[in-house]
């Protein structure tokens, strides 16, 4: 496998929806709002479990971690504004770095995502399941190991996928048909033979999103199961409660990606890929905190005990 010098050297263009001026206009007003929702709303999310003793606790630590990710490698901060300049202007090029960058922070962070998304899902079968036991289980070294096998899964997926990406060879094309420097459409522009990089982004997706998915299911299984032995509905609302949230959050996350990822490759589903990108950069990770805000009174009490604390 070798570098196109033709990329190297002048970077790519991304076409997105370049053909279409007006559309890009609406996506560059829709997203830069839906940007700055995410950005703060992700940021009050961080500063609340900081400042908030009654936050301290594990579920908390993950959710802070969650905004983190939607916040800082956020598709917010290393591929939104990129997407941005190229809906603004007439300019669709990105230069060769720059796509390694925005390749290498989509890679890690959608894994981290998945896995951290499991752990939450762990935290809340022992909070429901094990409640008496709970503080035993999730004990803070735990939780610590638990982040950091999530943060170090995505950079492996990440260290290893990028370089395979980038270096296979293009003839010299430099088309990307996307917004966004992502595997796929990478993957797509190769005119080598690239089944062996195909299958091992297939394993690690197997190891990095399809078992994540499958350790929420079966914990949400033991948490209905829990809960509907639960005799009083105050109980049942309190646990269901509990959960909504993070379920809420997996829905959208696990839906937006198996939906984009099982369309067919012609021209009408490439379009719906690239307005769930869009979905899955920006509207998730905008509605993340107004979910755990909205659906948790502990969040809301916190944030409004630090506004009132800043005036």
């Amino acid at each position: 496998m070798e570098k196109s010098n033709d990329s190297s050297e002048y970077g790519f263009i991304l076409v997105g929806f370049s053909d279409r001026p007006k559309l890009e206009m609406v996506l560059f007003i829709v997203n830069f709002t839906l940007y700055s929702v995410a950005v703060l709303g992700n940021s009050a999310i961080i500063l609340v479990c900081i400042l908030d003793s009654r936050l301290h606790t594990p579920m908390y630590f993950f959710l802070a971690n969650l905004s983190f990710l939607d916040l800082y490698l956020c598709f917010s901060t290393s591929c939104v504004p990129q997407m941005l300049v190229n809906l603004w202007g007439p300019d669709k090029t990105i230069s060769y770095a720059g796509c390694v960058v925005q390749l290498f922070s989509f890679l890690s962070v959608g894994g981290v995502e998945c896995l951290l998304l499991a752990v939450m899902a762990y935290d809340r079968y022992a909070a429901v399941c094990k409640p008496l036991h709970y503080t035993v289980i999730m004990h803070p070294q735990l939780c610590l190991r638990l982040v950091a096998v999530a943060w170090g899964s995505g950079l492996v997926n990440a260290i290893v996928m990028s370089p395979l990406t980038m270096t296979l060879s293009r003839c010299g094309q430099r088309r990307v048909n996307h917004f966004l420097c992502e595997m796929p459409a990478l993957i797509k522009m190769a005119c080598v033979d690239a089944r062996a990089v195909e299958m091992l982004a297939f394993t690690f997706a197997v190891l990095i999103v399809l078992l994540p998915l499958t350790l929420i299911l079966v914990s949400y299984s033991y948490i209905a199961a829990a809960v509907l032995r639960i005799k009083s509905a105050a109980g049942r609302r309190k646990a269901f409660n509990t959960c909504s949230s993070h379920l809420t959050v997996v829905s959208l996350f696990y839906g937006s990606i198996i939906y984009m990822y099982m369309q067919p490759g012609n021209s009408s589903s490439q379009d719906q890929g690239k307005f769930l990108t869009l979905f899955y950069n920006l509207v998730t990770p905008m509605l993340n905190p107004l979910i755990y805000t909205l659906r948790n009174k502990e969040v809301k009490g916190a944030l409004k005990k630090v506004l009132g604390r800043q005036q």
